[in-house]
């Protein structure tokens, strides 16, 4: 017994673990790679696929044969070929027969086979399903040995290894797969294109790749699209990894009142059902607006999703966020990894057309070998068939006096010098054979079998002639399935820019105090007299009135910041255009104010140059300077532009020139508010000082200035070099002092030079032109002087703004009326005066003004009577 166990102990290995699990690990990792995830080559499929397509081939389900049981050919391929389960091998062939996931479906389904809405098909016991005859190309010549045969599962049965494929089914309907460690991408192609780049690498081997992408322009998906941008398709094409850009391809309908977005094709495997439940989710949280309904109105001649728009909704703009925001638009990524020798490899455009050349080269050699050894073979028997009838007497005489069929062969083919096959084809030999037409028969077979062995042989030792043969196979396959691209390729997509669709015009941007806000081009309000009444141009609610106003440009961006001191952005174009009386949109559903944030400055800019500063002004007097460029940094949140005082606000921000040479006071200091208060407390007892300095300082240096203005009349002008520059964060220093209780600022202007004029407007429309040189350069932080003359009759300072002649001016009502006044038309007066009559208020008060460009010459309405306010020293 003993003896026994130390003879089987010797016979157990000793074996690590690690180096087990290593191995074992690595066995079933290749027999993944290999015989199931990833595709081949040269046929371009994977085990299953070609299993199923063989399973029908033997089935004789071809494309002229009636249909065959979906499940039938299922049974027949998991009983021979695939031993997995049935689910798997449906899946694969329900998905050979979807035209939207196959350039060029190789299954002739019948019945419900799925649909891009993501519908499953139905069970296999209901459908049925042929091959199409593109399939019969794929398994033409194989039962001419062309390909290589190995046993199946269990031995009993053989099937091919590949496919002959007379076309390159790998980059004709792409393939995709997970395998172990790596993975598969590659989009389907135009079968016309193809074959172009596969003629050209016949005839050029050292074709480059710009050549052959003169012929294969890029990737060509059944649904359809557009591929924008041709740089992620040289990469792939070059390297065998890339990202190509997908969008779905539309078009705009023009309906009353409105527009209507038509989706007419889906990028390549997006479900339509889910990007339409996508897109009313995103309505109905309002993350995408001015969509107002989305339906489905596919049928079977087409997809084909309408999205109607609002009223007040810009199509393109809709659209654009539609892209950025759904499966509308999405990246394919190419990763063209294949199975060549067993060894999944990366392979560039241009070496996986050679190896389908390649392929079909030893597919050819091993047909015509086949073919010749047949026809030899034939030729052979001929040969011998021939010499029985030249010695026909002879022959059957020898026959006749054998005493059987062995004695009969063995004189034969001493007799006559014969082979054993030709002298059993003798002996097979029916009597018909010997009539005259029979022999002219045989003759004439045997002169085209000749022929044809010449012909065989000279191909296999010509080169060119197998390329000749390879070139009208494919021109045959380029005729018969001529089909044209259906994905459109866009040149330039980083090119591309949602601005480039909208036009430059000059629009007039409107908020109310309840925050509605629309745009409306500035054309609509024609120029009018002085004095006269205006136009509407918002209709309110009973309790909201228009708070402010100003003209832009469509391409310019928005500054809005907030009662909070938060700064947000926002491009003018994307502000819904409204006609003169349209009430506008909520501005809580275009920038993401915080609840009760209100809106306290809107501030136009073209760029954000770093030679510019923002200057801020509150209604508590502090004034603080901001480099531009701190805001460039666009974020959906907003970032903190000012931090206030409790019980001040933000009355204005205006864009000013910087000075380089003032130091800036660092933005992350949390000193900075503190230390500014401080400076502040300093600066108070150099104004005094410094006040009697003030005239002198007026008249040296270009130095651009700040004006501010109180309801009570007064203003303040001083270099914008006395407030220096902070960050973000800082609360600024004092700007104004205040002469009477309960004044507080209401506006402010930048004055480039003195030679600018100021205008003044006053709630009851009051008005006058002001050259900037008559008000006296004082310290910030002083009292101010008289900037207006006010009485009960002119009420309250509304506003002031720098203007020109060149330029006209709109004032706006709390009643929601605007008016624009050619700016020549407003009198020039001194700065101790009212001014003259710029809007008939009619009971009204002026709440905002600003300035626009000049209006074209048009109908001037009559001139309403105005009243001379006269000139107050």
């Amino acid at each position: 017994m003993k003896d026994n166990l130390l003879e089987l102990t010797q016979d157990i290995a000793s074996v690590d673990i690690e180096d087990s699990i290593k191995n074992s690990y690595l066995d079933y990792s290749m027999s993944v790679i290999v015989g199931r995830a990833l595709p081949d080559a040269r046929d371009g499929l994977k085990p299953v696929h070609r299993r199923i397509l063989y399973a029908m081939d033997n089935l004789g389900v071809g494309s002229r044969s009636a249909y065959m049981k979906s499940a039938r050919i299922v049974g027949e391929v998991i009983g021979k070929y695939h031993p997995h389960g049935d689910t798997a091998v449906y899946d694969a062939l329900v998905r050979m027969a979807q035209k939207f996931s196959m350039r060029y479906p190789v299954v002739d389904g019948q019945g419900n086979f799925g649909s891009i809405d993501g519908d499953s098909a139905a069970a296999m016991r209901y459908t049925e399903a042929r091959m199409t005859m593109l399939t019969e190309e794929l398994l033409k010549d194989i039962d001419k040995d062309t390909v290589d045969f190995v046993p199946n599962y269990d031995d009993r049965e053989v099937e091919p290894d590949v496919l002959p494929s007379r076309v390159p089914n790998l980059l004709l309907n792409g393939s995709s797969g997970i395998a172990v460690g790596m993975a598969t991408n590659i989009p389907p192609h135009s079968l016309d294109e193809l074959i172009d780049g596969l003629l050209l690498l016949l005839e050029n081997k050292e074709a480059t790749l710009e050549e052959v992408m003169e012929f294969i322009k890029g990737p060509d998906f059944p649904t359809g699209g557009i591929i924008f941008g041709k740089k992620g398709i040289i990469e792939a094409y070059r390297t065998g990894r890339g990202r190509v850009k997908l969008r779905a391809k539309t078009h705009i309908e023009k309906k009353p009142n409105k527009d209507v977005i038509v989706i007419d094709e889906l990028p390549y495997q997006t479900n339509k059902a889910r990007l339409i439940e996508q897109i009313a989710e995103l309505v109905k949280d309002k993350q995408i607006d001015g969509i107002s309904e989305v339906r489905d109105e596919s049928d079977k001649d087409g997809i084909r999703v309408v999205i109607e728009l609002k009223r007040d909704a810009m199509s393109d703009i809709v659209l654009n966020n539609l892209f950025k925001s759904t499966t509308m638009e999405s990246t394919f990524g190419v990763i063209m990894l294949a199975i060549n020798n067993k060894e999944p490899k990366v392979f560039n455009l241009i070496e996986l057309l050679k190896l389908f050349l390649n392929h079909r080269k030893t597919v050819i050699i091993r047909r015509t070998i086949f073919e010749l050894e047949k026809a030899r073979a034939r030729a052979h028997i001929l040969e011998g068939l021939k010499i029985a009838l030249d010695n026909i007497d002879e022959v059957i005489e020898l026959i006749r006096n054998s005493a059987d069929t062995s004695v009969a062969r063995e004189g034969l083919m001493s007799k006559f010098n014969l082979s054993e096959l030709q002298a059993n084809a003798i002996l097979d030999m029916r009597l018909s054979k010997l009539t005259g037409l029979e022999r002219e028969k045989l003759e004439a077979e045997l002169a085209e079998l000749m022929a044809e062995i010449a012909r065989l042989d000279e191909i296999l030792k010509s080169e060119t002639l197998l390329e000749n043969l390879i070139k009208e196979e494919l021109l045959e396959i380029k005729n018969k399935f001529k089909v044209p691209r259906v994905t459109e390729i866009v040149d330039d997509y980083d090119d591309i820019d949602i601005e480039d669709l909208i036009p430059n015009e000059n629009m007039v941007v409107t908020i109310t105090h309840r925050g509605y806000i629309k745009r409306v081009p500035s054309k609509q309000y024609e120029k009018q007299k002085r004095g006269g009444k205006g136009k509407v141009a918002v209709t309110t609610y009973d309790d909201d009135f228009i708070e402010s106003f100003f003209t832009s440009n469509t391409h310019d961006t928005l500054m809005f910041v907030t009662d909070r001191g938060q700064l947000y952005w926002l491009k003018v174009y994307k502000i819904p255009e409204g006609s003169r009386t349209a009430k506008g949109k909520a501005v809580v559903n275009l920038i993401q104010l915080q609840p009760d944030e209100k809106i306290k400055a809107i501030i136009p800019t073209t760029d954000f140059d770093e030679s510019k500063s923002l200057a801020f002004f509150t209604k508590n007097g502090i004034v603080k300077r901001t480099n531009l460029s701190e805001f460039k940094n666009i974020r959906s949140v907003g970032v903190r532009a000012i931090s206030l005082d409790e019980n001040d606000e933000l009355v204005t921000a205006l864009i000013a020139q910087t000075y380089d040479d003032i130091p800036v006071i660092d933005p992350e200091n949390e000193l900075s508010v503190e230390t500014e208060v401080l400076e502040v407390e300093e600066l108070q007892n150099e104004i005094d000082e410094d006040s009697a300095n003030a005239e002198e300082d007026a008249n040296s240096g270009d130095e651009t200035m700040l004006f501010v203005v109180t309801k009570k009349g007064m203003c303040l002008k001083f270099k914008i070099s006395k407030v220096r520059q902070m960050g973000r964060t800082a609360r600024g220093v004092t700007g104004i002092k205040f002469k009477e209780p309960g004044d507080e600022v209401v506006g402010a202007a930048v004055i480039e030079s003195n030679d600018q004029e100021i205008l003044s407007i006053s709630q009851k429309g009051i008005g006058k032109r002001t050259t900037a040189d008559e008000y006296r350069l004082t310290n910030r932080g002083g009292k101010g002087v008289i900037c207006m003359k006010l009485t009960s009759r002119t009420g309250d300072l509304v506003g002031v703004v720098m203007v020109d002649e060149e330029q006209d001016l709109m004032a706006l009502t709390s009643s929601g009326k605007m008016i624009r006044v050619d700016m020549q038309s407003i009198r020039k007066a001194g700065r101790n005066t009212s001014g003259v009559i710029v809007v008939n208020v009619d009971g009204d008060d002026v709440v905002s003004i600003a300035r626009c460009p000049k209006a074209d010459d048009g109908e001037d309405e009559e001139e309403a009577p105005s009243e001379d306010m006269g000139l107050l020293e």
